[in-house]
């Protein structure tokens, strides 16, 4: 019988009056309109990320003519590492996002569930009472009339109930395709999740197999005997490109102090505090300052004129003390560096990061982020070489660690 009366309510509504759809009905259809092109976007999304992920087979096969010259080919092989670094921090920042619009996703499901519910519940209610009163009620409360004035306010009053009924079906019917549509976004939404999350582990998986193919052909490169005397002059040369590289990199910050200094009588000083620790999430000293007895390649007495800190690859690179950035850039030997100007002459270099969050001109303060750990350059594994220069000249960092 309950039946029954909904296909009665249902019917007599259709045939009723033509009423204007109440704002809610009518923002429920944009905002089903909205989540579906959402749905179209996300999928999208989930497609050009399968068709977006590195090819490392293709990549390596593109390597192979820059490998005779190794600056070359440490140039460009960290170019495309640059590059899925770059990747991997875009899908990291939409997994987070997509994290939040599940969450705003399923709030969003849960009202509507609730306001389902709640309509329905109403619905039978109003179903119940249409039902005791009898298919004739209203019709016998129109001929009942005493006067034509009541019979026409009694019209009235039946077209607006009639108008109400056929409003509380319409916003019920929009409730539920709302449902249906917030779980479909809710689904399409949590396959894109996991899309990226897979998207993630592979170029992750890229990197490292990059990496290691790096370090391969660089060992292989460097054991060839044949390439002794080359590596050696290699070496020479690429230790006397860093120091000039550097040395006009001091020139240039006293040249900039100098016109500082005479513009508002300020120079930078050192005042003499301890340093930073700038690899916090170093695991231990892979390579010290000082004269090696013999260069595990060259077979030759080389300074390494840095400590390097051997550390997870993308973890923290902070600024030693307060400074101006004289330097951030890359070269094929140190990779992409920092170098920042402390005063009186004394400066730090951070090298073979992954990425630089600071730029030339930037005032960086003692233990701020301003790079992230990497193997960019000449380098076969994630580390920060950091070296310090007093005077034009390298001197132990310990000098200032301790």
């Amino acid at each position: 019988m309950l039946f029954m009366a909904v296909v009665v309510l249902a019917a007599s509504l259709c045939s009723g009056p033509v009423v204007s759809r109440a704002d809610e009905v009518s923002d429920l259809k944009k905002s089903i309109e909205q989540k579906q092109q959402e749905i179209k976007d996300a999928q999208n999304q989930k497609k050009q990320m399968q068709s977006g992920l590195t090819d490392v087979k293709a990549v390596i096969n593109d390597l192979e003519q820059s490998k005779k010259d190794l600056a070359a080919y440490v140039t460009q092989l960290d170019g495309n590492l640059s590059e899925i670094q770059s990747k991997i921090a875009e899908i990291k920042e939409m997994i987070s996002q997509k994290e939040v619009e599940i969450a705003q996703t399923q709030e969003e499901l849960d009202a509507a569930v609730a306001r389902e519910e709640a309509q329905y519940a109403n619905m039978k209610v109003r179903i119940r009472s249409m039902y005791e009163r009898g298919d004739n009620f209203y019709f016998e409360a129109i001929l009942n009339a005493a006067s034509f004035a009541d019979m026409l306010n009694r019209v009235d009053y039946v077209e607006k109930v009639s108008a109400s009924d056929r409003r509380m079906l319409d916003e019920f019917r929009t409730t539920r395709e709302y449902v249906e549509v917030c779980k479909a976004q809710l689904e399409s939404e949590q396959e894109l999740l996991e899309e990226a999350k897979r998207a993630e582990e592979a170029e992750e998986a890229s990197m490292e197999s990059l990496i290691a193919q790096k370090k391969a052909d660089i060992d292989a490169y460097e054991a060839d005997i044949n390439n002794r005397e080359q590596l050696v002059r290699e070496y020479e040369a690429e230790i006397a490109a860093q120091e000039a590289e550097i040395k006009e990199m001091e020139q240039i910050a006293k040249t900039l102090q100098k016109q500082l200094e005479e513009a508002n009588g300020t120079k930078r000083k050192y005042d003499g505090g301890m340093f930073a620790w700038p690899a916090p999430s170093y695991t231990r000293i892979s390579d010290d300052f000082g004269m090696r007895d013999e260069h595990p390649i060259l077979k030759t007495r080389t300074m390494h004129n840095g400590v390097d800190m051997a550390a997870p690859g993308g973890s923290p690179i902070l600024a030693a003390y307060n400074g101006t950035v004289v330097a951030a850039a890359y070269s094929s030997s140190m990779g992409n560096y920092v170098m920042i100007d402390h005063g009186d002459n004394l400066y730090t270099i951070y090298m073979h990061a992954s990425k630089l969050y600071v730029s030339q001109g930037a005032e960086v303060t003692k233990g701020q982020k301003i790079a992230a750990v990497g193997t960019t350059g000449r380098s076969t594994g994630n580390h920060l070489h950091f070296g310090v220069r007093l005077n034009g000249s390298y001197v132990s960092p310990w000098n200032y660690l301790k």
